[in-house]
């Protein structure tokens, strides 16, 4: 006989890759986490709040590709990790969650009231919609089947977060485990059966075409795809641009890579994704922050391919589509590699040259950002410095919001081996400093460097503790710019200039980073300004361990170059195409973009 909490640490050890698990122990789920403590497989992460663990297994998940695995207690426990699950969720991590619930003798049931045990909280309904999977488990005997249901729905398909309510009697009764009846998987199709045609004709199509493109996504990844994703690219000669998700698939050098296009983007890379004749996605679910708010104006000009293993994220498109790929990217790669072998293709060089002309001729960081001078510091020059600086292994988490984020993502120049990984999809503040630790611990303490704002900093800062037990290498960057400026720029721009709970003119203060660093016992510093700022950097990453160092920036710097509007002489507002950034380029020359391809043969 086994107790169940031993049974399922037990069985995680031996059907998982995790070896961190991230928790805050509780009443609720004692017996889970004396079960963990004797388990000499695992190393259990104390964060201090239940949305951190949440996030650091959610990091954790996205590094490994395997699990992220989250022990939270009863009702608040429970409650404060859905944050975590709900990126999880968005952005397709495989997570799981166990909570403790109160005894099955104690539980609400039919009885119209809103709690009967204590800390009771009905939490399976609350994260229904934001997991796969989402089960109580009452009985003894269904423990197993639950478990491998749980696992097999994380990790297949279109992967994603799962979670198992585990009432306190229930952790603790013992089972034999010999007689427990297993979960078995039905047998995966991964897509509608068209595959091998539809690949021909879109091998048939890129014969026809004159200037075609890739948008891939973290799809590929999550399928395990990203070395045949390059052979196929490689092999097609066909420009590439990546989502921010799949930002470090290709190095800024590559001889293919043309950027990162969006709503906030890179201007060369929004050109290709306007002008190209065929755009194959892989991988991309396409939301609107890829597409802009009118999807009939999305790569206009283009026939378009999507591959997806979600069909409604195919069929939510407002657009014509020349191909709906119902099938995982991987699988779609893997026959495109197949039937490309003996196959001649068409030469694209002189499109190529054409993106990557408009790469280097409209980067995101300006001569006019890098001015040596003791001037606060602009944003873009302090990642164009980063990135110089970085050393190839590094791992980098920036925030998943706000100017931070976008900044980082638009100018952020990667080298080959480096990962990024980050939480774009709810766009939450408070992830970058958890995030980081949970992808560290994954990575097996690569060196990491994150990026976040001063405010988001300020919803997870408890895990600075965290950060200092474990001593891990990250160089935590914190971009003080005294406030919220994504907000800023948002009331001057629609409410004329009328700010609110922002700023300390508006009602929002911050404290001293470097003094609250401190107190939490980690090496402090603080980037002034541009003078220097090279040598600055490059001290902070030679640290040893942890270091916190904060950079004062110039809060006018806005995010650009990004989708905007206009007015117009009558008053009215004008939503701009995805290929008309702001800053606007002078007519002339935005006319010249767009009629760069007409001329191939």
């Amino acid at each position: 006989m086994i107790r169940i909490a031993d049974f399922i640490l037990k069985y995680l050890a031996e059907q998982t890759t995790v070896r961190h698990v991230f928790m805050l122990p509780g009443g609720g789920c004692m017996h889970l986490v004396d079960a963990l403590g004797r388990n000499k497989h695992f190393t259990y992460v104390c964060n201090l709040h239940e949305q951190a663990a949440a996030i650091a297994a959610e990091a954790y998940g996205q590094y490994t590709n395997d699990l992220g695995l989250v022990l939270v207690t009863t009702g608040p426990g429970a409650t404060n990790a859905i944050t975590g699950v709900a990126g999880a969720w968005i952005d397709s991590t495989p997570l799981l969650v166990l909570s403790g619930q109160a005894k099955t003798t104690d539980l609400i049931g039919d009885k119209g009231v809103r709690q009967m045990g204590v800390q009771e909280v009905d939490i399976v309904p609350m994260v229904s919609p934001i997991t796969k999977y989402a089960c109580r488990v009452v009985d003894p005997l269904r423990i197993k089947y639950e478990l491998q249901k749980a696992l097999y729905l994380a990790r297949s398909g279109r992967k994603g977060p799962v979670w198992l309510d585990l009432p306190l009697d229930l952790q603790g009764a013992p089972v034999d485990e010999t007689k427990l009846p297993s979960f078995e998987p039905p047998q995966e199709t991964g897509g509608d059966g068209r595959l091998d045609g539809q690949m021909d004709h879109l091998l048939n199509l890129l014969a026809t075409v004159k200037a075609p493109a890739i948008l891939v996504g973290n799809g590929v990844r999550l399928d395990g795809a990203i070395p045949q994703f390059l052979a196929l690219a490689e092999r097609l000669r066909i420009p590439v641009m990546t989502t921010w998700k799949a930002a470090d698939f290709l190095p800024e050098d590559h001889p293919l890579f043309v950027g990162r296009p969006g709503i906030v983007g890179q201007r060369g890379a929004n050109f290709v994704q306007q002008t190209c004749d065929c755009l194959v996605v892989l991988g991309a679910r396409l939301d609107l922050c890829q597409t802009g708010f009118n999807h009939p104006h999305f790569a206009p000009r283009a026939k378009k391919i999507i591959v997806d293993i979600d069909s409604s994220e195919i069929n939510k498109l407002e657009m014509a589509l020349e191909l709906k790929v119902h099938a995982s990217s991987g699988c779609a790669i893997r026959v495109l590699l197949e039937k490309t072998k003996c196959r001649r293709l068409p030469d694209f060089s002189k499109w190529l040259r054409i993106c990557k002309d408009w790469q280097q001729k409209y980067p995101v960081v300006l001569p006019e950002y890098c001015r040596n001078e003791a001037v606060p510091v602009n944003p873009y020059y302090f990642i164009d410095v980063l990135s110089e600086t970085l050393p190839a292994d590094a791992l980098i988490v920036p925030g998943s919001s706000g100017g931070c984020a976008e900044m980082t993502l638009q100018a952020i120049k990667l080298k080959r081996g480096q990962r990024l990984q980050n939480t774009p999809g709810l766009g939450s503040m408070g992830f970058g400093l958890p995030a980081s630790i949970g992808a560290c611990l994954a990575s097996g303490g690569r060196p990491v460097a994150s990026m976040i704002g001063d405010g988001g900093l300020q919803h997870n800062i408890q895990e600075l503790e965290t950060l200092h037990r474990l001593n891990l290498p990250i160089k935590l960057f914190v971009l003080n710019n005294n406030g919220y400026v994504s907000v800023i720029n948002m009331q001057k721009n629609r409410f004329e200039g009328r700010l609110v709970a922002c700023n300390p003119e508006s009602g929002l203060t911050l404290p001293d980073t470097c003094r609250v660093a401190q107190a939490y016992g980690l090496k402090v510093c603080r980037i002034e300004n541009q003078l220097n700022l090279r040598e600055a950097v490059k001290d902070v990453l030679g640290m040893t361990g942890p270091v916190i160092c904060e950079v004062m920036i110039d809060a006018s710097v806005q995010t650009a170059p990004r989708l905007s509007s206009r007015i117009l002489p009558d008053g009215r507002m004008e939503s701009m195409p995805m290929e008309d950034l702001w800053p606007f380029l002078p007519r002339e020359e935005y006319h010249a973009a767009m009629s760069a391809a007409e001329g191939l043969k």
